[in-house]
């Protein structure tokens, strides 16, 4: 007995391309509509969270001829004043020492951190923004900020909430399922 061959779906088949098209669709066109609904939400959630990233990287190169690392290297070190080691900053970018290490170096040349020697152990070094890094950085934060308000406006305000809302919910989930390990 031959069973019928299943229909590979197209990119026809979703829903989402009345308003994307096959160029914008992206990573959701992984998905199958017979999909389980936890992969088709984590592409569509891939897919949102690349869509922003890309046109803030986007603004950030046109705008200020930067890159989103920098950018996020930079907001690191404004939320501590006081300057971080090296170590704690490749751990809150989640980047390794080597890549903090080479942005540092590019930093300290355009004037923007500066390198300190650690009060509390002198064999360290802290890395803080400079005067120049932080007026920089807080130009750069003021568009990001409006640049991201600017994405979201037209989206309704009470889909917003509840969207952040679940999203926190989706959090302490994963943070729940993490604390107790692996399942297998």
């Amino acid at each position: 007995m031959k069973t019928k061959p299943t229909a590979v779906p197209t990119l026809r088949d979703f829903k989402l391309l009345r308003g994307l098209d096959e160029q914008r669709i992206g990573l959701e066109a992984r998905a199958a509509s017979d999909d389980p609904a936890a992969v088709k939400l984590w592409l569509r959630l891939l897919a949102c969270s690349t869509q922003i990233e890309q046109e803030i990287r986007a603004r950030l190169r046109q705008r200020f001829a930067t890159t989103l690392p920098r950018f996020d290297y930079l907001a690191q070190l404004e939320r501590h004043a006081d300057g971080l080691r090296m170590n704690a900053l490749s751990r809150y970018l989640m980047v390794t020492g080597g890549n903090v290490t080479g942005l540092t170096d590019q930093l300290v040349a355009e004037g923007l951190v500066e390198r300190l020697p650690d009060p509390a152990d002198r064999r360290s070094l802290l890395v803080r923004l400079t005067p120049a890094g932080r007026a920089r950085f807080l130009e750069m934060a003021a568009e990001h900020e409006a640049w991201l308000v600017e994405l979201f406006d037209g989206f309704d305000r009470d889909v917003k909430a509840s969207l952040y809302a679940a999203l926190g919910q989706l959090r302490l989930h994963l943070a729940g399922q993490q604390a107790r390990g692996p399942r297998r």
